[in-house]
């Protein structure tokens, strides 16, 4: 049986993590991995079209790319899963726009169409849809923004998120709800 570590551990380890450490890389990644690996499982199964990318190998390139920049911009647990949460949203959409252009032909000849796969584009749209609106929501009203990156991909609670961006629990839920109702308008839901 795996034991989780605490805040305090994940914090310290981030500290020392960020001093570049190769040691201290590899004992974050095995204290956070199975976190990681839940929010990678609940990732991929919000876009079931995405069969191909496991739960694994998107927390290990999402990893990957955490380590790749500073991780000193995580001080503590929620900060990191914060962030981890959109590079994997970041990995997703990344995914779904090289696997398109492949689609497209990737400056190779034109293919026969598969009609028994022609439904899979749409829900890969759909992806790159949701991507978009939340760039506009950015746009518009970055606290929203932050709060739906926070609540929807990154799995906090209201009150979780109320706390990290330093506002009020009810003020966090009428952004929710505005960043929800936003959404719901652009994607045509």
């Amino acid at each position: 049986m795996t034991t989780v570590p605490n805040e305090n551990d994940i914090t310290e380890l981030l500290h020392n993590a960020a001093s570049g450490s190769e040691s201290s890389r590899r004992s974050l990644f095995d204290a956070v991995y199975y976190e990681l690996k839940s929010l990678a499982r609940a990732k991929v199964s919000r876009e079931s079209t995405l069969t191909l990318l496991s739960p694994t190998s998107l927390v290990h390139e999402s990893y990957e790319r955490l380590v790749g920049q500073k991780l000193n911009s995580a001080e503590n647990r929620k900060l990191f899963f914060g962030y981890a949460s959109k590079v994997m949203r970041s990995v997703i959409v990344d995914y779904v726009r090289e696997r398109d252009a492949e689609k497209r032909g990737g400056g190779e000849r034109p293919a026969t169409l598969i009609t028994s796969l022609a439904g899979q584009s749409a829900d890969h749209t759909r992806v790159l849809a949701v991507h978009e609106a939340m760039q506009q929501l950015k746009e518009i009203d970055e606290r929203c923004h932050d709060l739906v990156e926070l609540r929807y991909f990154g799995g906090f609670s209201v009150e979780e998120c109320a706390q990290h961006l330093g506002i009020s629990a009810a003020t966090a839920a009428r952004d929710w709800e505005k960043a929800r109702l936003f959404l719901a308008y652009r994607l045509g839901d």
